[in-house]
Order: C-alpha cells, then sequence, then structure tokens
C-alpha cells in the first residue's frame, strides 16, 4: 500500500477504466444551470439595490457573503428536486447474481469503544448473515487500536462470548496493535498489508454500524458485476435516536434525506464521495491507489490526514477506479449523536479535517468533482463563518442610520455615515426568500415520501407526520444558531492548530452537569446577550429575536437536547424504522443487553 505522491498523476494499469456517461453529464448540467443561474440572478439584484448610492466595502460584503451563501442553498434545492424527477421517472433496477463469488472482509475498526455495545452489533451482523444463502464468503475482522487495558480484556471477553453462543459459519478474528500508528487510517492499512491480498474486497463498519445480510450481500453483487468500480457507498439511515435532539436528526435522515441521496447519486456518477463507513470496495484498487501521505501546513511541521475518507475517495478516481453511490439499496444503519454537545464534539473533528481538504485542491490529477467534494466539505464549515459575519454586520447596521451601533464613513463623505438603508421592506424579502428556500427541500422531501418507497401510514399517518414535521423545523430553528458559533469556533480551532485527539463517540445518552453546559456554551450565551440587549434599546433590527434567543438560551437549549423522548410521545418524530424498527435492529439491541449482562457477570467473579 504504497503513500501516493499528490503532486503527480497516477494511473492504476489493473484499472479498466472508466466511460464518460452522458446522462450523468445531464443530470449535473441539471443541478448546477439553475444553481448558478439564480445565484448570478440574486447576485444582480443585490447590485442593483445598493449601486444606486454608490458601492461600499461594507455593501460588497454584503452582497458577496449573501450570493455565495444562497448556492450552496440552491444547490440542495435542486439536488432534491432531480431526485424527486429521478424517483418519479425510473424503475429500481434490479442486481443479478454474479458469476464470480467474492471472498470479503468485514473489518470494524475500534478505539476506546463500549464492548457490549460494539460486539452486540457484531454478532447481530453474524447471525444475520447466517440467514443469507449467498454464494460470496465473509469474514469479520475487530481491528482494536484500544488502549485502555480494562476495555481491551473486555473486547477479548465479548470476542470469547461471541464464538461461544454463535451459530454462524463465518470466521470472527480479533487484532490489538500495540500502537495506534496513525489512527483508524493505519488501522484499515495494517490491516491491508497483513490479509488483504486474501480478498477481492472490504467493508467497512463503524462502531455504531449496523447492515443486514441482504444489504451487505447486494452491495457485494453490485461490486461484483462492475469491474471499473473501486468503491461502493451505501446511504445509512438513522436509528436508535432516544432524545430530543437526536430524533430530530433521525428524522430529518429518514424523511428528507431519502431523496436528497437520490438526487446526490444521479449527478454523482461514478465520482461519488465516501463517508468512512457503511461500504465496500475493492482491496487491491485501495492498496494500490489510497495510501494516504501527510499534509506540509507550516514549514517543518506535517499533518496526518483526518477526514480520510473524502481523499480516498478521490484518489480512488484519479487512478482510474469508479465511485458509486447506491442509495437505493436498503438495510444500512448507523447511529447519531444523543446530545447537542457530543453532535459539536463530533463537528469539530470533522471540521479539522475537512478544512485539512483545501491544502489538497491543487493536487495533480483529481477529477473536477472529487476536488468539489473536498471545496463542499471544508464550505460546509466555512459558511457558518460568513453567515455569523452576516449576523454581526446586521445587527451593527441596526434600524437606520440614526441607530446604528457602529457607523460607517467613506473618504467622500467623512461626516454622514453609508450605511446601507436596511430600514425598507427589501431586508425582510430577503429574509422570506432565504428561508422559504432553506424550507422548500423539507417540504419537498416529506411530499415525496410515498416515491421512496415509504407509504405516510407507516409513519404513523398524516396528522402525526405533520406534527413530527413542525417539531423539526422547530428544533432546526432553535438549534442552527447555536451549531453555527460552534462551528465557527471549531474553524478557530483549526487555525490555531488545536485538535484534541481521537476520542469516541458517547454512547451513554447522558446529561452534561450546569458547569460543562456553561463553559461549552459561554461565547453563544454572550452574543446571546448582545443581541437582546441591542434589541431592547432599539439599536438592532428586531428580525434577529429568533437568533438572539437561541444564542440566549444556549445552556436550557443545550441540556434540554439531551432529555428523553416520553412514552406517551415515543411516535413523535418517528421515522419508518421507529414505528416498525427493522429486525436487525432488534437483534444488536438484545445482543447488546446479553453481552452487557455477561460482562458485568465477569467483571464480579474473582480471578482466579
Amino acid at each position: 500500500m504504497p503513500v501516493q505522491n499528490l503532486g503527480q498523476e497516477h494511473q492504476d494499469v489493473a484499472a479498466p477504466g472508466l466511460k464518460s456517461s452522458f446522462m450523468t453529464a445531464i443530470w449535473r448540467i441539471a443541478v448546477f444551470g439553475p444553481t448558478i443561474s439564480a445565484t448570478l440572478g440574486l447576485l444582480g439584484i443585490l447590485w442593483t439595490w445598493f449601486k444606486p448610492d454608490g458601492l461600499t466595502v461594507i455593501e460588497i460584503c454584503l452582497i458577496f457573503i449573501i450570493s455565495f451563501s444562497f448556492f450552496w442553498i440552491l444547490l440542495t434545492l435542486f439536488t432534491v428536486l432531480i431526485g424527486i424527477f429521478s424517483l418519479t421517472h425510473q424503475q429500481t433496477s434490479s442486481l443479478s447474481v454474479p458469476e464470480t463469488p467474492l471472498r470479503v472482509a468485514l473489518l470494524v475498526p475500534i478505539y476506546n469503544e463500549t464492548p457490549w455495545y460494539v460486539f452486540g452489533n457484531i454478532h447481530a451482523i453474524l447471525n444475520d448473515l447466517r440467514r443469507i444463502r449467498d454464494q460470496h464468503r465473509f469474514d469479520i475482522y475487530i481491528l482494536s487500536d484500544t488502549r485502555d487495558d480494562t476495555i481491551s480484556m473486555q473486547e477479548l471477553q465479548s470476542i470469547k462470548a461471541i464464538r461461544k453462543t454463535s451459530t454462524s459459519h463465518l470466521n470472527l478474528y480479533y487484532r490489538r496493535r500495540h500502537e495506534n500508528t496513525e489512527r483508524k487510517v493505519g488501522n484499515i492499512a495494517d490491516w491491508v498489508r497483513r490479509w488483504g491480498a486474501g480478498y477481492e474486497a472490504m467493508m467497512i463498519f463503524d462502531a455504531d454500524s449496523l447492515m443486514t445480510g441482504e444489504a451487505i450481500c447486494r452491495l457485494t453483487d453490485a461490486l461484483a458485476q462492475d469491474p471499473s468500480t473501486g468503491l461502493i457507498q451505501s446511504f445509512p439511515k438513522l436509528v436508535g435516536a432516544q432524545t430530543l435532539f437526536a430524533r430530530a436528526q433521525q428524522f430529518a435522515n429518514g424523511v428528507f434525506g431519502s431523496v436528497f441521496a437520490e438526487g446526490l447519486s444521479r449527478w454523482y456518477g461514478q465520482e461519488a464521495n465516501y463517508w468512512g463507513h457503511n461500504a465496500i470496495i475493492r482491496t487491491h484498487a485501495f492498496a494500490a491507489c489510497a495510501g494516504l501521505p501527510t499534509i506540509r501546513r507550516w514549514p517543518g511541521r506535517d499533518d496526518q490526514i483526518l477526514s480520510h475518507d473524502f481523499v480516498e475517495a478521490s484518489l480512488l478516481r484519479r487512478s482510474g477506479w469508479g465511485v458509486r453511490f447506491l442509495n437505493r439499496i436498503r438495510g444500512s444503519y448507523e447511529e447519531t449523536p444523543s446530545t447537542l454537545i457530543d453532535h459539536i464534539k463530533r463537528d469539530r473533528r470533522w471540521c479539522y479535517g475537512n478544512l485539512q481538504h483545501l491544502n489538497l485542491l491543487q493536487s495533480s490529477g483529481l477529477h473536477v468533482v472529487s476536488r468539489f467534494h473536498l471545496f463542499h466539505g471544508a464550505m460546509g464549515y466555512l459558511l457558518s463563518t460568513l453567515w455569523l459575519l452576516l449576523l454581526i454586520i446586521w445587527a451593527l447596521i441596526g434600524n437606520g442610520q440614526d441607530q446604528s451601533v457602529l457607523t460607517y464613513f467613506s473618504p467622500e463623505n467623512p461626516i454622514i455615515p453609508t450605511w446601507p438603508d436596511m430600514i425598507d421592506e427589501r431586508p425582510l424579502v430577503f429574509l422570506i426568500l432565504m428561508y422559504a428556500t432553506l424550507l422548500a427541500p423539507k417540504l419537498l422531501g416529506i411530499m415525496s415520501v410515498p416515491l421512496t418507497g415509504v407509504q405516510y401510514q407507516e409513519l404513523g399517518g398524516v396528522r402525526c407526520m405533520s406534527v413530527s414535521f413542525v417539531y423539526e423545523i422547530i428544533v432546526s430553528l432553535l438549534y442552527a444558531p447555536i451549531i453555527m458559533v460552534q462551528h465557527v469556533i471549531a474553524v478557530f480551532r483549526y487555525v490555531l492548530r488545536f485538535q484534541s485527539g481521537w476520542q469516541p463517540q458517547s454512547r451513554t445518552r447522558g446529561q452534561y452537569s450546569l458547569y460543562a453546559l456553561l463553559t461549552f456554551h459561554v461565547c453563544e450565551t454572550v452574543i446571546g446577550l448582545a443581541l437582546v440587549l441591542g434589541i431592547l434599546s432599539g439599536f438592532v433590527t428586531p428580525w434577529l429575536i429568533l437568533i438572539a434567543v437561541s444564542l440566549f438560551f444556549a445552556v436550557p437549549l443545550s441540556a434540554l437536547s439531551g432529555c428523553q423522548f416520553p412514552e406517551r410521545a415515543k411516535y413523535n418524530l418517528g421515522t419508518a424504522e421507529t414505528f416498525s424498527e427493522p429486525n436487525i435492529v432488534r437483534l444488536a439491541k438484545f445482543y447488546r443487553t446479553q453481552l452487557k449482562a455477561h460482562l458485568e457477570a465477569q467483571a464480579m467473579t474473582p480471578a482466579e
């Protein structure tokens, strides 16, 4: 698995080569054409608004921030629209049984995870695969980088318990590295170098990943039938959410996400992205093309690539292998952080890794769509900085020239401030337009649910689904400003090179102390207080009241995010998987409980 040189183009001689798809080009034109046109139209309108009195530096900044932000919002909207069109006009393609079976390794890299949780999932996957009579051969590898000796001992006990009770014929292997060199990247690379040659393909799972035996076999069939493809990503559905914040995330993924995923799959074509798990990879292609170098940020200092998945997909495509997104394969699941703080901690790691991708945009040989994926990932966090800057400018402008917190003077007119006039109806029109564009993908998604194969009855009926839709909108509006500020903090952490390390996701759905909440959300609270005082004193426009309230109450909202859903409201914000829990999820819960009891009993048994 050689380290790739990003300064030179690379072509894998084993890659069969890819042919340009006419339909993929049409889909991309259908998405990016209207997005760019509408953005230029907005740019023209804003220019017309501000032009008559001459453009100031502040006005140029406003035009740039608004137009640039609007592009990404429109990109989501038009992706959803082509997703609806695709679901309306295209039938689901069936996969035939491949002539040559594949030997596939299911890899589960772990690091200080809760043993009964991870191994309960593995036990469920083992037993579900046992039901499937398939010609492919599967083995499971637990690749432990755990540093805690107590957890490591429980991992070994869990392996023994599974081997003793499982009736599956699959081989189950466990390896713990002495040193966790290069973290997850090094963990996978170590397996590839030691055992990868014995397998045509490998499937990567996260600690919270679940996949049915049928989904595993369908992904394997798809890879076997397409010799030009090096990686196929599935669309994981969120399951297991029990708190307010997690349920809102799960509802958005399950109800709005399917149509959006369909649109992505169309314009991705053979240049799809990779999200690091629940995907199948051709082993020799990965070994030959995806060895990651370090990134030189400052002279004499190298960074390890953290968000490796985007880069690995880009390198596979660069070398002549296709990367596909098969969103219609059902039976792929994962969980989401249960509290706002857990979500933000994960985002901080992702932010650091995604901003690193800006250093890779000039790498030689990357496909233009691969470069867009790298840029898009970084913009997911940098846009929050632009939104906060827009918020600050709008707050400082106030309710007019006589009530600005600051004044802006031009050399031509050093006495009278030249703030743009924000007291007419134009800001309100823009605000309505922006919120409507943000809301449109959600409305289109919930209206198109039947196209995805899920009936409204499976979501509790139209009334229940409508209530959940309103709940999700409210939760999104309340938490979006807090996440915006935290994204800005994450960007500054990257600039200052403050990276807190590799921490496993919390699986306990626990609450945080008042002190932890106060220290974590002090920035949002201070900004919110300043906005509230500005609005009450008449210096800040009242149109910012919703954002001000959200930020000011960041601490109680964060505490609320981790509250368990009451039993009487268990179907609110429910997805199809909530009303009819998949068998693989039930199996995982059963085996987690069983294994947890076994480990607790082992801990109470005196050592011999």
